[in-house]
This record gives C-alpha cells, structure tokens and sequence, in this order.
C-alpha cells in the first residue's frame, strides 16, 4: 500500500485538511494491519502454525478498534464541518471501507482458528497447499492493490483490481472441486479436508470485499454507485466522467 501526500486536495481551513488526513491515514494503518492478518493467516493455515493462528486471532481486536476510532472520528468532522459534495464522499467512502476492512480481519481470523486445533496442527499436504497458496497469494495482491488505488483515489486502477475478483471465483470452485475429489479418494481427509474448504471460502470473501473498496474508489471520485453495476457499465460511467467536468 503506497503512502503518497494526501489526495483529498485542500480547503480554506489548513485544520480541516489535517482532520481529512488524519483520517485517511488511520485508515491506511488500517489496511496494513489487515494485510498482515491474511498473511499471517495464510502462513498459519499452511504451515499449521496453531501459535502463529492463536496469534492473529488475538490481534483481531486491534483491528475492531481501528474501525471505531475511526467511524467516530468521520462522525465528528461530518457533525463539525457539516461538509458537503466531493467532502461528503470522501467521509462516506471511508466510512464503507473499513467496515470492510474489519470484515476482511474476521475473514482472514477464519485461517488462524482453521489451525488452532490440535488435530489441524500440521502442515498441509502438498496437492491442499499449492491450491490454497495460489489462491492465497491472488486475494493478497487483490486486496494490497486495492489498498493502493483507494490510497490515490485512482478509479482507472480500481476497475483494473476489481476485474481480478471474477479470477478469484473460476480458482476457488476449480480448488473446490479438488477437494471433492480429494474426499472421494480418501474418505479419512474430511474432516481435515472441509476445514481447508472453510478457508478457501475466506479467501473468497476477502476477494469481495476488496472489489467493493475498488466501487468506493469510483463513487468517492465520480459521485457514481457502481455497486449492482457490470465492470463493463462501471467503465461506461468512469469514460462518461473523464469526458465531462470533474465531480463535485
């Protein structure tokens, strides 16, 4: 996640500047932490590290806490500056996201509980982790590049990253379709084998919620929801935005 000078542009008053960045800056301590989960989430998962997952389940509060300092801190400067237009997105948009940044941290807590128990610890066998850190290492930079892009408010970059989520789905139902196999073959693996399903299934999510922190990037800039929107309307909408004036 880049940390560049703030987009958001300036006002007239340098301490409403400084409360807007303050802000986005908590949020991008935000998306670090949560980073951080997942990757010590995936590693948990397939090393089998039930120390390492106990851990990142702990550290889940710290991410809850992040989502409320910061909720509030947006709540305050919209009751203070009673902002409007472009301002207004900027606090709504950020409001979205770390909801689901925290969603994501109870995603990726799924992969460390996956191998808390005592019958989870060990590592994954080969055919379960090549197919569990592929999967792992595209929501990774899924959700880093979506970071990246809500960071620059870059929609052009947004609608690249959120085309990659489709690519995640085809991956998760070819791995979950090995992992049918995988039972039918060894009827003993079930147990072990729905567990890793679980968190493929986290992984999954993960890769939902950095699309929609890629949507918040182009309502933020365009004033559009682009939400219940095909990738392909959403670029109509950006293309009709880069003809016109700028949004306020």
């Amino acid at each position: 996640m880049t940390d560049k000078p703030s987009p958001f542009g300036s006002h007239i008053s340098t301490q409403y500047d400084e409360e807007l960045e303050n802000i986005r800056q908590k949020l991008l301590a935000m998306g670090g932490l949560v980073e951080k989960q997942l990757s010590d989430g995936l590693q948990a998962l397939l090393r089998g590290d039930g120390e390492l997952g106990e851990a990142m389940v702990r550290r889940d509060v710290d991410v809850n806490a992040m989502e409320i300092d910061i909720d509030e801190e947006c709540t305050r400067v919209i009751a203070r500056r009673q902002p409007t237009a472009g301002d207004l997105r900027i606090l709504i948009g950020m409001i979205k996201s770390i909801t689901d940044l925290e969603r994501v941290g109870d995603e990726a807590c799924k992969l460390g509980k996956a191998v808390i128990e005592p019958s989870a610890d060990q590592p994954l066998d080969r055919a379960l982790g090549q197919g569990i850190q592929r999967l792992g290492r595209h929501v990774q930079d899924m959700l880093h590049d979506a970071l990246d892009a809500f960071a620059r408010l870059d929609p052009e970059a947004a609608l690249r990253i959120a085309r990659e989520e489709s690519r995640v789905d085809e991956e998760y139902d070819a791995l979950a379709r090995q992992f049918v196999t995988y039972i039918m073959e060894d009827p003993r693996t079930i147990q072990r084998v729905l567990g890793v399903m679980w968190s493929a299934r986290a992984l999954e999510r993960i890769s939902d919620h950095a699309r929609n922190l890629c949507e918040y990037v182009v309502y933020v800039v365009e004033g559009q929801d682009i939400r219940h929107q095909s990738l392909g309307q959403a670029r109509e909408v950006l293309e009709a935005g880069n003809q016109g004036q700028p949004a306020e």
